[in-house]
């Protein structure tokens, strides 16, 4: 039994908050008729799509992956209706990353896109871990992210490596020098992200590595607070080398802490869709070489 586009309709709708009630209401269906086509979707597929948790229901690796071909579907009949019309397809591209990447990696590459005229384009901002899970579950089509190596279900290019960076003004004692070591900054009050943060970890790990503590000044979310609090003069800030310098800074990379590998991922096929495609294209052509030159040099210095 092949499944019916109302079953994946249905599922998509209760998998948003897994809550057969609320989703039954804003399908203007019966719950007990929701839940039939959920279950006959299941039967369908062979698989169990969810399951409780103790008091909770969650989505299993075969629901997550039934969500998003929902998603899909119904992303692309939106499309396919416009084009019988003979209009253009009116579902936006959705691309997921953190504010930095937005700031300073994919500008150009979304402006190059947008002026195209392929698709419209929807900017989801999140962490590493949200933008990956948003690909997973069919929120967005494009994420892209620092982790090391390309999360399992999805598939991804590296788009850039840059080195960790050290934010000082220009007055400062390690100002003139090309690279610095992390224990150069032993002691000195730095500006840090929050507990939890991947950066903030790297920082913790690093500094014991080499017999000392993370001094911290102030925590700030978001590379653009952590440098504001630094021009302040509240302390160096350690950001990823892509982040664009205040003109009365410098930015030293840091030679002992590891590169920050920045990750463009999609799902397993997504990108036979064209627009998607032009997309991923112009995001690899765009980024990659010119930040990958920009992040290995010492920051401009400015007038």
């Amino acid at each position: 039994m092949s499944p019916k586009l109302d079953w994946l309709e249905g599922f998509a709708e209760f998998a948003e908050d897994l809550n057969f009630t609320r989703a039954a209401a804003r399908l203007h269906m019966s719950q007990p008729a929701l839940h039939t086509q959920v279950r006959k979707l299941g039967e369908a597929l062979d698989v169990s799509l969810y399951e409780r948790r103790g008091r909770r229901l969650v989505l299993t690796d075969a629901g997550i992956e039934a969500l998003r071909f929902a998603r899909d579907m119904r992303s692309r009949t939106r499309d396919f209706i416009a084009s019988v019309r003979g209009q253009a397809p009116t579902s936006p591209l959705v691309f997921a990353a953190g504010e930095g990447a937005f700031l300073y990696l994919l500008g150009p590459a979304i402006r190059s896109f947008v002026r195209s005229a392929v698709a419209p384009v929807r900017l989801l901002t999140r962490a590493a871990e949200p933008a990956i899970e948003a690909v997973r579950l069919g929120d967005a089509q494009l994420a892209v992210a620092v982790v090391a190596e390309v999360p399992e279900q999805l598939e991804g290019h590296l788009l850039t490596e840059v080195h960790h960076v050290a934010v000082v003004s220009k007055a400062h004692r390690l100002a003139a020098r090309k690279r610095i070591s992390l224990a150069s900054l032993a002691g000195e009050p730095l500006v840090v992200p929050p507990q939890g943060s991947r950066l903030r970890q790297t920082l913790a790990t690093g500094f014991a590595a080499s017999g000392n503590e993370l001094a911290v000044a102030v925590e700030a979310s978001g590379w653009e607070p952590m440098l504001h609090f630094a021009s302040l003069g509240l302390g160096p800030a350690v950001v990823n080398g892509c982040c664009r310098v205040p003109r009365s800074m410098v930015g030293i990379p840091i030679s002992d802490l590891p590169r920050v590998r920045y990750q463009l991922l999609h799902a397993r096929g997504a990108l036979e869709d064209p627009r998607l495609a032009a997309l991923h294209a112009t995001v690899l052509n765009s980024a990659s070489p010119r930040v990958a030159r920009r992040a290995v040099s010492p920051t401009p210095r400015g007038p």
